[in-house]
């Protein structure tokens, strides 16, 4: 895996990265850090790379599991550390996992699954950070009773 990175120039703080499979995205700082807020901090990405990988595996464990799934969000908050360097602290990872008749121990299980196993980003954060999860799940038919 590889991935380069171009800064934008002496104007501000803006970065282009171009990843090993052909993408781009770009990445900028705070006015007051001397960027000009064009694109999501660096940090940022590294959370939503972290939302990314665990959302992954939810949805594939779930698919696998021939469950009717038809939507997953997760709603990252994490703190950081007071002093350089300002590494994450704490991150909880809500999972809002939505489909036709989900068995709650089914979706409990690939989340828990994928913070304890599979998801390569949470491994790394959890090294400095305390990690959390909790989940709702939306019934998209929900039976009568």
């Amino acid at each position: 895996m590889e991935c380069t990175i171009d800064w934008g120039g002496p104007d501000g703080m803006l970065f282009v990265a171009r990843t090993g499979s052909g993408h781009v995205t770009a990445m900028d700082g705070a006015p007051e850090g001397g960027g000009n807020n064009l694109a999501p901090r660096p940090m940022e990405l590294l959370l939503a790379g972290a939302g990314g990988c665990a959302s992954y595996d939810v949805v594939l464990i779930l698919k696998r599991g021939r469950h009717a799934i038809s939507g997953c969000r997760v709603t990252l908050q994490g703190e950081r550390a007071e002093t350089d360097p300002k590494v994450f602290t704490r991150i909880n990872f809500h999972f809002t996992v939505t489909g036709r008749n989900l068995p709650r121990a089914a979706v409990e299980r690939a989340v828990t699954l994928s913070h304890d196993k599979y998801c390569s980003a949470s491994a790394m954060l959890g090294k400095t950070a305390e990690l959390s999860w909790s989940l709702d799940i939306v019934d998209t038919h929900p039976q009568d009773n």
